[in-house]
């Protein structure tokens, strides 16, 4: 997989590197959003439904690119 850049030269794309990038913006993001609903009201865990929604997105992400991966040779 390439990527177009604005001056017309392609880049390679490392999709685990995407994936290590989604994967630590995750995990620095769900406490502050947990910590968000800690100091607001906690009469409703709202967080835990961003929390598994993105947790769903990372793992298919997982899958898409470590265990499902286009054969490079075709």
């Amino acid at each position: 997989m390439t990527y177009d850049t604005k001056w017309g030269t392609r880049t390679p794309v490392n999709p685990r590197k995407g994936f290590r990038i989604h994967l630590l913006v995750f995990l620095l993001a769900t406490p502050a959003i947990w910590l968000t609903w800690y100091l607001t009201d906690r009469t409703y865990p709202w967080a835990l439904w961003s929390t598994l929604a993105w947790g769903v997105g990372v793992l298919f992400h997982y899958l898409g690119v470590y265990v499902f991966q286009k054969n490079k040779n075709a």
